[in-house]
């Protein structure tokens, strides 16, 4: 395969300083009509001042919507906490009184706030109990065939109580035959 080529006479390049000076020549006169021309609009940039404070208190608004469950799901985790310590220390003198047989006078018995016992007499020193406190009430109880000029009653109801800061928290009662 053979390329020819073909020449063309009637188009010649002009030389580049005079391509340049018609370019030049062409601005000029384009320009020349728009020069007392203001614009009618001034670009804006970026973002005002109150513009950047409604974006920010939207976007506290929506964090405030998502971080709200999740504080009042950690109050009630910590009520929760508190109050299986208060049952767990109301069952646990429930059963100190039970396997006590001094214990079995009526009376009631208290520990005050940061006081609580374990079962071997020592106080409980960890921080989660230092806010507890307990009382057990022990009273005898007749049954309805039995008065009290019959005898010494059969049976002994226990109760015993759990406060935090002063606040009930638990409550464990149980009857014991003598």
């Amino acid at each position: 395969m053979k390329i020819e080529t073909v020449k063309n006479e009637a188009f010649t390049p002009a030389p580049i300083y005079i391509v340049a000076a018609k370019l030049e020549k062409i601005h000029k006169t384009t320009l020349a009509g728009f020069q007392n021309v203001q614009p009618k609009c001034k670009l804006v940039r970026g973002f005002t001042l109150f513009e950047a404070l409604l974006a920010l208190v939207v976007l506290m608004i929506a964090a405030a919507g998502l971080i709200l469950p999740f504080a009042s799901s950690a109050t009630v985790q910590e009520q929760g906490c508190s109050q299986t310590i208060a049952t767990k220390l109301a069952c646990d003198r429930v059963e100190q009184i039970i396997a006590d047989p001094n214990y079995w006078t009526a009376g009631s018995y208290t520990e005050q706030k940061g006081q609580v016992k374990d079962a071997n007499g020592v106080n409980f020193t960890g921080l989660m109990y230092a806010d507890f406190s307990r009382e057990a009430v022990c009273e005898e109880i007749y049954m309805s065939q039995q008065d009290s000029s019959f005898g010494t009653p059969k049976f002994i109801r226990i109760t015993v109580r759990v406060y935090q800061n002063g606040l009930e928290l638990a409550e464990v009662t149980r009857l014991k035959s003598k």
